[in-house]
Parts: structure tokens; C-alpha cells; sequence
């Protein structure tokens, strides 16, 4: 491990559940375009980097309330970017309806500030509909880094994903156990951290236990680091972050 850090790009992340009868619950995930520079192929969950417009729209209180998170831009990063790449729109009160969010969405894609299009129809943004869960904040120079916020929420009834088409190509509802099994055969292509997560959220047997197992664990930066075991590389991250594996070979994995 080395106490210097690359520059990484701010971004953040939705991990969308959707429950299930008897069953954990399946996750929003996104099959990346194969022509992206970073995760081209992967199976990813809905997100992106953070831009100035996220900030200005954090320091709005008619928008997001007086009771600010520190953390409020990347929220409103997922939120946003869940509304871009799959058309499902987070935490947004009173919720819009389909048109609406097909109206946001267009619009968004064309350049349009999501700040302006909330205060048109005089929406506000519940930033506690979103659960923080993870950081990573990747340190290998030779990749594109990004320094990534993870957020749970709960899917809203009748949620259907349609994928943009652009940066992603498929979107679909699926368990963590059945997207680390597709990793496993090859079905999927899945990159390091996401697979850590996934990991992690298949030992969650609902929302209200996700939300709980997130609450017990102080959120802090999980940056992977390399080290030789009797000729092995490993590729490893800490063990008091809530992960239940923390090393595998660095052969086996993708890490962009």
C-alpha cells in the first residue's frame, strides 16, 4: 500500500433493490457499451462522475431541503444519473410520473441542469432516500481512476429500467448470488469492485437489513492494494469494511 494518492474522478453510484417474495432482492444492473473507455462489457449498477451542476443544486435549500449531508452532490449524482442511464427516478417528491421522468430524462440528455428542471415543476430532492453503503477509492496510476460513492435505495413499485443505449446496452433485475454466478461462468464480465459489492449485498436478505448492515460500518475509502503471497499476486482490500472476501489472486479479476 502507498500513502500517495492519483487524482481520481468524483463519481457516485445506485445500487437499486427491488424485493422479492421469499427471496433477497434482485439489483439494477447495467451491461456496459463495449466501446466505453472504462468497464467496457461489465455488468455495472447505475452511475456516474460528478458534475458542478450536482454541487450547485446541493447548496440549493429550496431544493434539497435545509438539512444538507456532506455528502449531498454525490447523492444527487446517483439520483440524476439513475434518471439519465435507466429512466427511474429516486427520491424526487412529489414522484413524477412516467411522462415526467421521460420529459427529465430527455432533457437531461441534451445538456439540460436537473437543478432548473426540479425548480420548474417545484420538486424537491429527499436525499434520505438513499443509504450510503460504500466508498472505493481505486489507487493503480495505470488505470482511469474514480472515487466512487455506493448508495442503496428501494426500487419504487412497477420500476422498469430501459437502458440508454449509449453508454449501456441492457439493463436487467437480477440477485447477487445469480450475478456472481454468471461472472463465475463467463455469462457476465463483472470488474473487482463490483463483484466485492455484490458479495457483500448477497448476504442481505431484504431493504431494512441492507439499510441496517450499512448503518454498522463506518463509511471509509476501500482502495485495493497488490501483494506477493509465496509467488502469488493478490489483489486485496481491508477486513473491517463489511466485505466478506478480502483477497483473491490478481489473475482472476477485471479491474477496468
Amino acid at each position: 500500500m502507498t500513502d500517495e494518492m492519483a487524482p481520481a474522478i468524483p463519481a457516485a453510484t445506485l445500487v437499486l433493490m427491488r424485493e422479492r417474495d421469499d427471496l433477497p432482492p434482485e439489483l439494477l444492473m447495467l451491461e456496459r457499451a463495449g466501446t466505453m473507455a472504462f468497464a467496457a462489457g461489465a455488468l455495472v449498477f447505475p452511475g456516474g462522475r460528478i458534475d458542478p451542476g450536482d454541487a450547485a443544486l446541493a447548496a440549493n435549500p429550496v431544493v434539497v431541503g435545509h438539512a444538507v449531508p456532506a455528502d449531498a452532490a454525490a447523492r444527487i449524482a446517483a439520483i440524476r444519473e439513475t434518471i439519465e442511464e435507466v429512466g427511474i427516478a429516486i427520491g424526487i417528491s412529489p414522484a413524477p410520473d412516467h411522462a415526467t421522468i421521460a420529459s427529465f430524462r430527455e432533457a437531461l440528455a441534451e445538456g439540460g441542469d436537473f437543478g432548473a428542471l426540479l425548480a420548474a415543476g417545484g420538486w424537491t430532492v429527499d436525499l434520505d432516500a438513499l443509504v450510503a453503503f460504500a466508498r472505493w477509492r481505486p489507487n493503480f496510476k495505470e488505470t482511469r481512476l474514480f472515487d466512487t460513492n455506493f448508495y442503496l435505495a428501494l426500487a419504487p413499485a412497477e420500476a422498469e429500467p430501459v437502458a440508454d443505449g449509449g453508454e449501456s446496452v441492457h439493463a436487467l433485475w437480477v440477485g447477487a448470488d445469480e450475478a456472481l454466478a454468471g461472472a463465475e461462468e463467463g455469462r457476465f464480465r463483472v470488474i473487482f469492485p463490483t463483484k466485492r459489492n455484490l458479495e457483500r449485498l448477497a448476504l442481505l436478505v431484504d431493504f431494512a437489513a441492507a439499510r441496517t448492515h450499512a448503518a454498522s460500518f463506518t463509511i471509509e475509502a476501500v482502495t485495493p492494494w497488490v501483494e506477493d503471497r509465496d509467488g502469488e499476486r493478490f489483489l486485496c482490500i481491508r477486513d473491517d469494511q463489511g466485505y466478506p472476501v478480502t483477497s483473491v489472486p490478481l489473475a482472476n479479476e477485471l479491474r477496468a
